[in-house]
């Protein structure tokens, strides 16, 4: 499955499109978290107290533009103030929000609410509206991306005001579909052997030991050729989708997603195309 990436510029800054791109990449790891966890497990700043409805709290540190664009699209995204996802590069100015609406819902209601430049633009399941918020030219932007069928997590903040260029692992083949290691929990059995090395354990099939960068994997009756390089970010696994059939895994195309099925074991997963 492939993520699409915005194809213009967002704003008058020349850095916007990269910006949503990162935006976009950890908003999509946040949104697979949370569909992946039951709600009474989610982390505390995940439901923060319940804001007066039509009036989303805002941060003082944010400004009175920004500010202005929180309460205008929380009329109608019916939100309330979060924390917004850790690693994003967002300016002191970012409003976060959590809206109990499909985003597919929300879509006409915030255009409609606000003074956009041109129609959402997408990136997988994530959109983008450049917002003109007390100028004449696009300065602000509203990104949307869903967490489930019927929730929904807003982003607003200055146009060019993140990163000017997303972070992409060394060894990642852009364009191409990976998956982390602990996505794969209950159908792949990671262990870290150090050194770039990593096990990787399926029922009913001889382990596999793959290293960050080859294409070459061991196991114990020899070499497996992958179709492309694992990577790692320093922590985690990041391996390729298409790697999976080393492990006699399948894959097929799921509503959210892909379905991973290992044996009789199977989990749907959202991959990363970086």
């Amino acid at each position: 499955m492939r993520f699409a990436a915005f194809s213009h510029h967002f704003g008058p800054s020349p850095s916007g499109a990269a910006a949503l791109l990162t935006l976009s990449a950890a908003l999509l790891g946040a949104a697979q978290a949370q569909q992946t966890q039951p709600a009474q497990a989610r982390p505390a700043q995940a439901q923060p107290a319940q804001a007066p409805a039509g009036k989303p709290p805002v941060s003082a540190q944010t400004d009175r533009q920004i500010s202005a664009l929180a309460v205008s699209v929380g009329k109608v995204a019916t939100g309330r103030l979060v924390a917004c996802p850790a690693g994003l590069r967002l300016s002191p100015n970012a409003v976060c929000l959590y809206s109990p609406v499909a985003a597919g819902g929300l879509r006409p209601l915030i255009r409609g609410a606000v003074s956009a430049e041109g129609d959402w633009k997408t990136s997988g399941q994530a959109a983008a509206l450049a917002v003109k918020q007390g100028s004449a030219t696009p300065n602000a932007y509203v990104l949307l991306v869903p967490l489930s069928a019927k929730e929904s997590l807003l982003v607003m903040d200055r146009a060019g005001a993140s990163s000017p260029a997303p972070s992409v692992p060394a060894g990642v083949v852009k364009g191409q579909p990976y998956l982390l290691g602990r996505d794969l929990a209950g159908v792949v059995n990671v262990v870290s052997l150090g050194g770039g090395k990593f096990r990787l354990n399926v029922p009913g099939e001889a382990p596999l030991t793959v290293t960050v960068g080859q294409k070459s994997a061991q196991r114990a009756n020899g070499t497996v050729d992958l179709p492309l390089a694992p990577a790692s970010d320093g922590k985690n696994l990041i391996f390729p989708l298409s790697g999976l059939r080393a492990l006699g895994c399948t894959v097929t195309d799921a509503p959210r997603g892909v379905t991973v099925a290992c044996g009789s074991d199977s989990v749907s997963v959202l991959p990363i195309v970086f």
